[in-house]
């Protein structure tokens, strides 16, 4: 999975050995910054910020509007956001384990093992999928 941990000035870079297929589990732990404003998680096709390259999925978490968007860049374009919830997990100051889950159709996104929300697949491609990418305001304890 997200092995070879390369942390960079802007946040954490893993390769997700032989790409995403479905079965694939991604999780991401870490502790919440105390002034959060946002962090960011994307599995993408490679591991520099590319303005071009796929993106299979970005989960971008911002604090002060208690929201947990979900997109996907497709030959360089974004696609329409999505941003239904039932409930804003992350607290600031606290820990967290957000796991991504790869499945057939979708991705599906639990945070403290409860589900979260779900991301139909746009990228069909999935084993092209093979970075992980992490930044923001917080602090990871393990990724895998």
């Amino acid at each position: 999975m997200a092995e070879d941990i390369k942390i960079l000035n802007e946040g954490y870079v893993g390769d997700i050995k032989g790409g995403l297929r479905p079965t694939m589990r991604l999780t991401v732990m870490g502790i919440v910054h105390k002034n959060a404003k946002s962090m960011v998680v994307s599995v993408a096709c490679q591991p520099e910020e590319d303005k071009e390259g796929d993106v299979g999925l970005q989960v971008t978490i911002s604090f002060g509007e208690k929201a947990v968007l979900r997109n996907a860049r497709l030959e360089g374009k974004w696609g329409p956001s999505e941003y239904a919830l039932s409930y804003f997990p992350f607290t600031a100051g606290e820990p967290f384990k957000m796991e991504i889950l790869c499945e057939h159709q979708q991705f599906r996104i639990l945070v403290d093992g409860q589900p979260l929300c779900g991301f139909t697949h746009r990228l069909k491609h999935l084993a092209s999928l093979n970075s992980l990418r992490i930044m923001g305001d917080l602090q990871l304890t393990k990724v895998a």
